[in-house]
């Protein structure tokens, strides 16, 4: 449920809101949008309290979120919720462009790539210190040793990193050395890995299961959010369905639906999504061009040796750089922010 207030209603009748819900054992989520205030109640609400709030002075209105997501849906936040990460925003009219190698290999390769992305205009460096494989005998990523050279690598460049983390055991590890985290398609419903992201106090990117439907994906959300953790991306990168052609579907309905139904900033993954370096480009375009709040792209300086075998859906440091330029042109035409050029002064 959650409470409706104008943005001029007192303080301290927000306050005596707040006062008499906490009253009631309840907890409270104050979000404040361009012109109105909502206060989002966490437990089960009685129709007499409910009818008590409606009663209150700044009250406009009462509403029942039926959704069994509450902090993620945008009844409870109208605005885009917008993220800034030293100095870079993630959101709304904002495009942020992600990109690195699938796993980190050595020093010399993610300072190489980093250099790349940062030459290419992008914000964000990518790249994987522990990897979930299929087969046990894959290639599982250095750990910690990838995490502190991916971390050298964007301070040395001047851009954010991005990596997976698998178990909540090293959650804390992972946020010490990056900016942002990530959780894989195979653990969108880690639940105790989602509760851990709660209070990590990084910015967490959360990827759709393959199998799994937007309500799944918003309630995995809504575990990080309850957390305390608002910095919340969720992420399409395609879904299982009967063809074989590519490596997944990327479901590019998800990003207006899910913008629809939730505040949080969606981000595209054409690599994954589709799993063949000639598709990622035109699937990026109309990612963007769908509304994408951001991509997150493979790249590498010699894909087809990449120790992790996702080398086919790469793609070259030239077809990266590319790929942002004709970006740069498209995302005004769509509502977005982006320029190859203002990267260049992330600090």
């Amino acid at each position: 449920m959650i409470v409706i207030t104008s943005n001029q209603t007192p303080e301290d009748q927000i306050n005596d809101i707040i006062a008499v819900i906490e009253k009631e054992g309840l907890q409270v989520h104050l979000s404040k949008g361009s012109d109105r205030t909502v206060i989002g109640l966490v437990g089960s609400v009685s129709p007499k309290l409910a009818e008590h709030l409606r009663q209150m002075k700044g009250v406009e209105n009462v509403v029942k979120i039926s959704k069994s997501y509450k902090l993620a849906s945008r009844d409870f936040h109208p605005d885009d919720t917008i993220i800034e990460v030293k100095g870079v925003k993630i959101g709304g009219e904002h495009l942020a462009i992600m990109g690195g190698p699938c796993a980190v290999e050595s020093p010399e390769q993610i300072d190489e790539i980093a250099r790349l992305v940062k030459a290419a205009g992008a914000q964000v460096l990518r790249g994987g210190a522990f990897k979930p494989r299929t087969g046990p005998y894959s290639f599982q990523g250095i750990g910690v040793e990838g995490l502190k050279m991916m971390a050298d690598a964007g301070e040395r460049h001047g851009l954010l990193t991005i990596t997976e983390v698998m178990t909540p055991e090293y959650v804390d590890v992972c946020a010490e050395y990056a900016d942002i985290l990530q959780v894989g398609t195979r653990n969108m419903q880690n639940f105790d890995l989602l509760r851990a992201l709660g209070t990590c106090g990084r910015p967490v990117l959360l990827k759709r299961g393959f199998s799994a439907t937007y309500d799944e994906l918003l309630n995995a959300a809504e575990y990080i959010l309850a957390g305390g953790n608002r910095d919340v991306m969720l992420c399409e990168r395609g879904i299982r369905t009967f063809e074989t052609y590519t490596r997944n579907t990327l479901d590019l309905s998800a990003i207006p639906v899910l913008q629809g139904l939730s505040h949080l900033p969606v981000i595209s993954d054409p690599s994954h999504g589709t799993g063949r370096r000639e598709l990622v480009e035109p699937m990026a375009k109309a990612s963007v061009a769908a509304g994408a709040n951001g991509l997150i792209i493979e790249m590498h300086t010699d894909p087809d040796n990449s120790m992790t075998g996702d080398g086919v859906q790469s793609l070259f440091p030239d077809q990266f750089s590319n790929l942002l330029q004709d970006l740069e042109k498209l995302a005004p035409l769509v509502g977005k922010k982006f320029s190859t050029q203002e990267a260049i002064s992330i600090k």
